[in-house]
């Protein structure tokens, strides 16, 4: 089981017959590279250890696949297996409305074995490329009626994103791609899924997170550290300018 240290760009994936170790949050994360890239669940990890929590966590992820792709792949054993705290489902950005279908009836079909292995599905609100930002407000429907389908967590990163951009449009967010995350794209992300996990405030933490954890990255926003804390409790309190909203 992946349980600290990720990988930057390859997938990974948990092992079948073996339940995650117990800790405060124990954590499956089901996505494809935007849930991967930069070693976003070990970045949750590192922030949730710097404020004195335990947590593990295993990934099941592959490049470019869907809900559908993982259950259709045997994902549901490997829920029933691991019998996280948190299951945390990503696809697509899912703006289209074939799409926001898709992920709606998909997260709802794997919150059935997320509930029976006693855990709670939550959903992990993604991003459109660069060049269709007009689609954000779709992007964000569609996740936030996913989450209500399945009667779960909401982890709206891309509202953090854009209240950090009110803040400061400056920061780089995107990768080179303009679709996958930068480094500081992840975190942003890693902190609005902590705010969420462990429902704490995170305009009172530090700026900077080392973990206690050999081989977890350390998670440092530098100077924009008060602007990102500030945009992730907005977006997690439902604050003004929701796109949809």
């Amino acid at each position: 089981t992946v349980l600290a240290a990720g990988c930057n760009k390859d997938p990974v994936g948990v092992e079948d017959g073996e339940r995650l170790p117990d800790a405060d949050m124990r954590v499956l994360f089901i996505g494809n590279s935007l849930t991967y890239t930069n070693n976003l669940p070990a970045m949750v990890q590192t922030i949730a250890e710097a404020t004195g929590h335990t947590m593990v966590f295993g990934i099941a992820a592959a490049p470019n696949v869907s809900l559908e792709d993982h259950w259709r792949n045997g994902v549901e054993g490997t829920i029933l297996t691991v019998e996280a705290d948190v299951v945390v489902m990503q696809q697509g950005p899912s703006s289209l409305p074939q799409n926001q279908d898709h992920l709606r009836y998909w997260a709802d079909r794997l919150a059935g074995p997320i509930r029976q292995a006693g855990g709670e599905p939550a959903l992990y609100m993604v991003w459109p490329d660069a060049g269709r930002t007009d689609a954000f407000g779709t992007v964000y429907q569609a996740y936030q009626e996913a989450a209500q389908e399945v009667n779960g967590l909401f982890m709206p990163a891309v509202l953090a994103w854009l209240h950090t951009w009110n803040q400061d449009p400056e920061l780089d967010l995107y990768g080179p791609d303009g679709f996958h995350p930068s480094t500081l794209g992840s975190a942003v992300a890693a902190l609005t899924i902590f705010r969420i996990l462990f429902d704490q405030d995170v305009t009172l933490l530090p700026s900077r997170f080392e973990p206690t954890t050999s081989g977890l990255p350390t998670v440092d926003f530098g100077p924009n550290g008060d602007v990102i804390k500030q945009a992730v409790e907005i977006a997690v309190g439902g604050g003004p300018h929701e796109p949809g909203g």
